[in-house]
């Protein structure tokens, strides 16, 4: 399952790839991947509760810490994705970057 997970992530990345043509600014780039050290870091430390055999409730605490980070952090590349590329898109024609945002959602918030 995890495989076909896997396989599922990089058909639909390849997909967004060939279709998305925007550059991101360097600022916006290190906002998202400062946002993802921070939630790399916090799951790292609930890992380390578990193997320290913290009590479950704090680590379910702290698990759901890691998925507002998480959350938050898509939150701000769907922003920016919506902002930009699908502007660019929109003003290209491309009508097939609004369904492939639109898969990207579903999938998100699941």
């Amino acid at each position: 399952m995890e495989n076909r997970h896997k396989h599922t992530q990089e058909h639909i990345h390849e997909q967004m790839s060939q279709l998305h043509k925007h550059v991101h600014s360097e600022e916006e780039k290190k906002k998202v991947v400062n946002r993802l050290s921070k939630a790399i870091g916090h799951l790292e430390a609930v890992k380390q509760m578990v193997l320290r055999d913290e009590d479950c409730s704090d680590v379910l605490i702290q698990l759901a810490a890691v998925r507002a980070e998480i959350n938050n952090t898509g939150k701000v590349v769907l922003k920016n994705h919506v902002s930009h590329c699908i502007v660019e898109a929109v003003e290209d024609g491309d009508m097939e970057a609004i369904e492939q945002l639109n898969k990207a959602i579903s999938m998100f918030v699941k």
